[in-house]
């Protein structure tokens, strides 16, 4: 338990980064929304493989083969997730959009785990109310909203493509090289889409914007994204579901230190709500 437990916490401040990184990556007018998914899903692709044949694991070529259509659903997902967010970091600052993704992504698996008819305590849907209710005071700091609603959906449609990226990772034997292949599943789906779709002004990539995307990809995505897939298959949907919810605020101390955001007694009281009602969800009683 004691190392699930430290690998669930460095997985979900791989995910905060990869907020901040985005943000400063995209909004910071370094790199442009096409070519920061592409770079990212490239350099984990990459990455990923590189580690694969250094362990020595099957060949990613077997895996892809052994369970094609789990490797072209993880990929599906996984592309859905990086476009999504990336386009929506162009209005979304690196807090609120997390808040907004995860949000998402709790009801999805939350909603999945209904379907798969887990077993739901009274003890963990309370700790999910709290947590979602404080993302909602993190959201809402002097009672309005006012976002982009293309923004929005873009996030929205992402945390739907985490949620279900995240379930299908419960069925992950091989971690490693099958994120892998998730990766390069992705990579083809990502390059076809901006063929199809071109942005109709890209950002020039400059070294900034590119040393962001490949940092993303390789370290908080590619084994972040192999770490989760390596603890998944010993949480539940909606555990795994709650504990991502303490992504957010990680995400908006990460703004805070690196993108000069104002910390404020009220991101501090709602962080401390949302981490409370993970606690309190994931603890179990005894």
């Amino acid at each position: 338990m004691l190392r699930l437990s430290i690998a669930a916490v460095l997985t979900l401040i791989a995910f905060a980064s990869n907020s901040v990184l985005n943000r400063m990556a995209v909004a910071g007018g370094h790199i442009s929304v096409g070519d920061f998914a592409i770079w990212r899903v490239s350099a984990g692709a990459v990455v990923l493989i590189l580690i694969s044949l250094i362990l020595r694991k099957r060949e990613v070529v077997n895996i892809l083969f052994s369970s094609p259509k789990l490797r072209v659903y993880g990929g599906i997902c996984l592309a859905t997730y990086m476009l999504g967010f990336s386009f929506a970091y162009l209005e979304l600052d690196a807090g609120l959009g997390t808040l907004l993704l995860f949000g998402s992504v709790q009801l999805t698996m939350f909603g999945a785990s209904i379907l798969l008819r887990e077993v739901l305590t009274m003890r963990r849907i309370l700790g999910s109310v709290i947590a979602l209710g404080g993302l909602v005071w993190l959201l809402l700091p002097e009672g309005k909203i006012i976002l982009p609603f293309n923004a929005v959906l873009s996030m929205i449609i992402a945390g739907v493509g985490w949620g279900g990226y995240s379930l299908l990772g419960r069925q992950a034997k091989d971690p490693i090289p099958e994120t892998a292949m998730n990766f390069c599943v992705a990579l083809i789906i990502c390059v076809t889409a901006l063929f199809l779709f071109p942005q109709p002004s890209p950002t020039p990539t400059d070294t900034t914007g590119l040393t962001l995307a490949i940092i993303s990809g390789a370290i908080t995505s590619g084994c972040g994204y192999s770490l989760w897939y390596t603890i998944l298959p010993h949480l539940g949907a909606a555990r795994a579901g709650l504990a991502q919810l303490s992504v957010p605020p990680l995400a908006i101390f990460g703004g805070i230190l690196l993108l000069d955001e104002v910390l404020t007694l009220h991101l501090v009281l709602a962080s401390l709500v949302v981490i409370g009602g993970v606690a309190y969800g994931l603890i179990e009683k005894k």
